[in-house]
């Protein structure tokens, strides 16, 4: 914490004294390209439930005016990455990214983004967008988490007599991963797990019609994202079912099914790549390269430049966390020099 405070300090100096802009405007900045991650804009209070995860759409419309503010150009990833090859981004260049593919992109987030002009890549997981029911794995946490403060039989979700205790964030967080390793171990069925999902609501009185009528926590079905890409958003490539299989022909599949879906919605070319929850290795590099991807974002703090690899390419992971100031800094590149903790998404060995 005390580093934190530290860091806010000199942030609040340096753009008091002018460093802030200096740095911004600096040959140094302009080497380097900013690559902004956001996951979700809240519907409702998804926000509320993970702040990591979720962004309210006031937030974001405003980060998207101190973009304008700060004289930011922001560029198409394409544009952005092409650029920075050549070594001739302009000034204080972002390009932003959203993963996932959530529908609150379409609803909430793409009308802010629409309104700047600003062009925006989604990297889109696609399983979800056929079977359009909630994501099993975040809206077991989201419901869990509506479900605070009790208690539950968990022998019926995890298959292990005993009490859940919703009482506390970890208590919520441990329920949820028994829930999810259950699922998983018995090979459940998408179906199957919308059903036990149903059952885990109704056990804890949490309206899930609510959750599938305003579709949260789902992903954009082929329609939505056909109107998008007609309008000019770029879609990527994130892995057919949100996962990153270390066996080589499993994961050849996950990119291929992936970009399938993504031709049949207009996407025709799909050569860039976020790896799925941050989690990427070197295995995957080849695997990679040799399927024609250009690209391949993380979730590692830090600005891109000329000697980045391609396929681990860094970026901002904005939040509710994060202050004004401190996505400033990101935008002039001072906080580039501060020491940053690892990313909370592993690597894989």
């Amino acid at each position: 914490m005390r580093i934190q405070t530290i860091k806010r300090a000199v942030l609040k100096a340096s753009k008091r004294t002018g460093l802030l802009s200096a740095v911004g405007h600096s040959p140094w900045r302009a080497r380097r390209l900013l690559i902004l991650c956001y996951h979700g804009v809240s519907q409702h209070d998804e926000h509320l439930w993970n702040p990591n995860l979720y962004v309210s759409q006031d937030v974001l419309r405003h980060r998207m005016e101190l973009l304008v503010q700060n004289d930011c150009a922001v560029l198409s990833l394409e544009e952005g990455l092409r650029r920075l090859a050549r070594n001739d981004l302009p000034p204080r260049s972002v390009a932003i990214t959203f993963d996932d593919g959530n529908y609150d992109f379409f609803v909430r987030a793409y009308p802010v983004i629409r309104a700047f002009r600003f062009p925006v890549t989604v990297y889109q997981t696609s399983y979800y967008c056929t079977f359009n029911r909630p994501v099993f794995d975040v809206a077991c946490s989201y419901v869990l988490w509506k479900g605070a403060g009790k208690t539950l039989d968990g022998t019926a979700f995890t298959g292990i007599p005993g009490v859940l205790d919703l009482t506390t964030e970890e208590g919520r967080a441990s329920a949820s991963s028994l829930v999810r390793e259950t699922a998983n171990r018995n090979r459940l069925s998408a179906a199957t797990k919308d059903e036990l999902l149903e059952r885990l609501a109704a056990s804890l009185d949490v309206d899930s019609g609510f959750i599938r009528a305003k579709r949260l926590l789902h992903l954009m079905n082929p329609d939505e994202l056909q109107a998008l890409i007609r309008d000019g958003v770029d879609v990527q490539l994130h892995t057919h079912r949100h996962r990153m299989p270390t066996d080589r022909a499993r994961f050849v599949r996950e990119i291929e099914d992936n970009r399938r879906f993504l031709a049949g919605v207009g996407q025709l070319s799909a050569n860039h790549f976020c790896y799925p929850s941050g989690v990427y290795g070197d295995r995957f590099l080849p695997w990679l390269a040799a399927l024609g991807v250009q690209s391949a974002t993380t979730c590692d703090t830090g600005l891109a430049n000329t000697r980045t690899r391609a396929l681990l390419l860094p970026r901002l992971v904005d939040s509710h966390a994060l202050s004004d100031l401190e996505f400033e800094g990101w935008v002039h590149g001072v906080s580039h020099v501060f020491p940053r903790r690892r990313s909370l998404y592993q690597q894989m060995p």
